[in-house]
């Protein structure tokens, strides 16, 4: 959690710029909720180095130099962030850290900074190296480099932005973890335009969060999934779109990182982005992100497992108009039972009730509501459940809703419905309507479509799970996949030799 600059003000700053926004996370009380990194992004240094080769502060931006923003910082309670760039110039045009990991990565040490923002702009081409590998060079050369300065200075990775739409998107993912702690996988968020100060930012807002929620897969305690800077209370948001991003955000697990003039915050926005309730959610110790359960065009509904046992579901409306949304508590994740009832509360207003399983709530538009669900004794048992989201946006589904042994199973648009909810169990099988996912006979042909039969136990209905997102029948070792590649609404699925990242064998599950 902290404050960076590059969202409102781009470079539009200086060293008193920082260090008042850092004085009103203190004064505001945000700092105390948990605000307390303050990163300097691009364009603080020269376009060139001094003549021993060390990154220089541009003089007019900060004429105290960098060490100084940090004593300050630091004298505040609060840590000291810093961007940097893996390639040879900055994203601004300012200088990078290829090839000086070491002695940037000392510097920073030297200056107190606790935090490195390491972006991906202009990385050369390096010979015998494909631009996957290149950018895995660079970024453990820095990971090895902050480390054997002996100071923790946690590790902020931009990778993955630059494979966004790849096949080896996946690849970038799979590998930051052993190097950082968090990183940016995507597009960044809209900034703030002062020419423009109420331009609608809710449209960026949205597409973050669409990226971000299918790969939960790829975040556990110590890495984070970061969908980049959180707006909130800032221009182009109403209120209730604010109170979404960090209702969406705290579902996710997904670092709070405020990008506002926090100077010109109305108490409103303050009280919102210190909801002590939504922090909780967000900074939960068992550090598992939430799923997707349904999704409809209108109605997102996620559920996400917390420490002590609660699940908190978040509801997200993304329609022009106010609804009244009706979900349960199975589809919270919690299985139930005989005398069972949940305590619910309302993270926003605050309100309580308790339910033996039916869950409403009145969300405003473009608004999410975000609730914690307590069971009683006996009743914490949970399964996941949800939809599993595959290429091109579209959802596994029983076609028809058919039970029969040898029902299809294809790929549509998805709507939320019961024929697309699947359950793990934990045997092995994947569930919807009682049935389970098979493939006929156990077979191992390449090209067999898998189709919706009773559940037996045989191998043709055994599933494991990995974090490339394949779903693999272990039997045959193939791969659950769109038949030809295909996502088109009705495409069969089928079983087929595991690819390289393939769009069509990549699924998000409820997990």
């Amino acid at each position: 959690m902290g404050w960076n600059d590059w969202a409102h003000f781009q470079c539009g700053y200086t060293e008193s710029t920082i260090l008042a926004n850092a004085r009103a996370l203190v004064s505001t009380g945000l700092a105390a909720k948990g605000y307390t990194t303050v990163t300097t992004d691009d364009c603080w240094m020269q376009t060139g180095r001094d003549a021993n080769g060390n990154l220089q502060a541009d003089p007019s931006r900060f004429p105290d130099g960098m060490a100084y923003v940090g004593q300050q910082l630091h004298a505040l309670g609060l840590k000291f962030g810093i961007y940097e760039d893996a390639g040879t110039s900055t994203c601004g045009g300012y200088a990078g850290s290829w090839g000086h990991w070491q002695q940037d990565a000392n510097l920073f040490a030297s200056w107190g900074v606790d935090y490195l923002k390491l972006d991906g702009c202009n990385l050369p081409s390096v010979a015998g190296q494909s631009s996957e590998q290149t950018y895995q060079g660079a970024y453990q050369q820095m990971s090895q480099a902050l480390r054997a300065t002996g100071r923790p200075i946690v590790f902020s990775e931009s990778a993955p932005a630059y494979f966004q739409g790849t096949t080896d998107w996946s690849t970038v993912l799979g590998w930051v973890g052993q190097y950082g702690q968090l990183w940016r996988e995507g597009y960044d968020i809209a900034t703030y335009d002062a020419n423009k100060p109420n331009s609608s930012r809710w449209s960026s807002v949205l597409t973050n969060y669409g990226y971000n929620n299918p790969i939960h897969r790829y975040e556990s305690p110590g890495n984070w999934n970061d969908p980049d800077f959180v707006i909130a209370g800032d221009g182009g948001l109403t209120a209730d779109e604010s109170r979404s991003q960090l209702s969406l955000w705290a579902e996710m697990g997904a670092p709070l990182i405020l990008s506002d003039d926090v100077t010109q915050l109305s108490a409103a926005s303050v009280a919102d982005l210190g909801n002590s309730d939504v922090i909780a959610v967000d900074q939960d110790s068992l550090g598992h992100p939430g799923y997707v359960v349904s999704q409809n065009g209108t109605l997102d509904v996620l559920t996400r497992p917390l420490a002590n046992g609660d699940r908190a579901m978040a509801i997200l409306n993304r329609s022009g108009s106010a609804v009244t949304a009706s979900t349960t508590t199975t589809a919270a994740g919690f299985a139930g039972g005989s005398g069972c009832s949940f305590g619910v509360r309302d993270l926003w207003s605050g309100a309580t009730s308790t339910t033996s399983g039916a869950l409403s709530a009145a969300v405003p538009a473009h608004g999410t509501a975000l609730l914690r669900i307590t069971p009683s004794a006996g009743c914490g048992t949970t399964v996941p459940r949800g939809q599993l989201s595959g290429i091109a946006g579209q959802c596994l589904d029983d076609s028809g809703s058919g039970t029969a042994d040898g029902n299809p199973v294809i790929v549509y648009g998805c709507s939320g419905n019961p024929n697309q909810q699947w359950t793990l169990p934990g045997d092995g099988t994947v569930r919807t309507l009682g049935r389970c996912l098979d493939v006929p006979g156990s077979a191992t042909s390449a090209g067999t479509y898998v189709d919706l039969h009773g559940c037996d136990g045989s191998a043709g209905q055994q599933w494991s799970y990995d974090q490339a997102g394949n779903l693999v029948n272990p039997n045959s070792g193939d791969c659950l996949d769109v038949y030809g590649g295909g996502s088109a609404t009705g495409t069969r699925t089928d079983i087929w030799p595991c690819g390289h990242n393939q769009f069509n064998q990549t699924w998000s599950l409820p997990q």
